[in-house]
């Protein structure tokens, strides 16, 4: 009987072997562990056996059992993995081999040129110490406007800027509305550190404003802050400037105008030479030559007091920059409406950079 099983499960390793799909088998298992298969049979026989026999054979026939058990389930998953990678190697796309794909007229894919520049503007600012923060497209009237010093009155409130909701107040009875400028996520960085600390917060900002060649209704912005003791418009002139010629990758002609901004004192615009025309006019710059970039300023003392910072003992600028404009600056873009369209064929130039 030993002998037998012996046999038996020799010719079982035999015929396993050559099994080339599943449903042969699972047929071969069926013709071993079936009913009426042949190792069944022969266990029938063990009532015939001697005590003695019983022993020896027993625990023989049962190894032999899990052996063909555990050979059907390694050669199903042999002849699986077997059936799939022919499978993937049918359907297999080489995506690494550039130039084939474009022989076929496929393209890889890029990143946006607003996306390429605010990349490279954090770099720009994590060199010099600055973190980068982000905050909540849907704002509240504190932090969009009361913590930067924009009383109820003043004309940013209006509905042809800004775009409200019409839903619930918040507990405090402030309205919801889209931000309409990244300033907002200042007011939560200065409530989330204590001085000395300087960030930028990039980032989407939307106004209902009429579209033309240099404004969009949701455009791109860059703010940035900077608080800590004895800081003056010198420290904001020398970042400023770090900043355009590092983008720029040359000196840019830059130049310094008062300007009236609630959340800085002093404020001004900074504005630098168009890089389109110029100088010499065109409907970018409206025919001035010059594009207003970087309105700044020495920030007031209501929005350190809203921020849980004592005036008295610091200080700092704090700057907001069109992300968009400066994208059509660097790369000679005649209308900001290119930047929004959506069009690939628009995109697609600037994979390069």
């Amino acid at each position: 009987m030993k002998e037998k099983l012996e046999e038996l499960y020799k010719k079982f390793e035999s015929q396993v072997a050559l099994m080339k799909n599943q449903a042969e088998v699972l047929n071969l298992k069926a013709e071993y562990l079936g009913k009426k298969g042949a190792l069944t049979e022969t266990l029938k026989s063990l009532k015939q056996a001697t005590v003695e026999e019983k022993k020896v054979i027993g625990p023989l026939a049962n190894d032999i059992k899990d052996k063909v058990q555990k050979q059907v389930s390694q050669k199903l998953a042999e002849i699986e993995k077997k059936e799939i990678n022919q499978k993937l190697e049918k359907s297999k796309i080489d995506i690494s081999f550039r130039d084939s794909m474009k022989d076929k007229g496929h393209f890889h894919g890029g990143l946006h040129p607003v996306t390429i520049i605010q990349q490279e503007i954090e770099d720009i600012f994590i060199s010099m110490g600055f973190d980068v923060l982000d905050g909540p497209h849907i704002e509240d009237e504190f932090h969009n406007f009361e913590a930067l010093n924009i009383p109820s009155d003043h004309p940013a409130r209006d509905m042809q800027d800004t775009f409200w909701f019409h839903d619930d107040k918040t507990p405090d009875g402030k309205r919801h509305l889209l931000r309409t400028h990244t300033s907002s996520i200042q007011v939560r960085g200065m409530t989330s550190r204590k001085p000395p600390f300087r960030f930028i917060a990039p980032g989407k900002a939307f106004r209902c404003e009429r579209t033309d060649a240099s404004h969009e209704m949701v455009f791109h912005q860059l703010e940035g802050m900077m608080v800590g003791k004895d800081i003056s418009v010198s420290n904001l002139i020398y970042f400023m400037k770090t900043l355009l010629r590092e983008i720029f990758k040359k000196e840019v002609e830059v130049r310094l105008r008062p300007g009236f901004f609630p959340f800085v004192e002093p404020g001004f615009e900074l504005d630098m030479k168009c890089l389109i025309c110029g100088g010499k006019g065109c409907s970018v710059c409206k025919q001035t030559g010059w594009v207003e970039v970087l309105p700044c300023g020495m920030i007031h003392p209501n929005v350190l007091k809203a921020g849980k910072i004592d005036p008295d003992e610091y200080n700092g600028f704090a700057f907001g920059l069109g992300l968009d404009r400066l994208v059509m600056m660097k790369y000679g873009i005649e209308d900001i409406r290119h930047l929004h369209s959506g069009d690939l064929r628009f995109v697609s130039q600037f994979r390069g950079f």
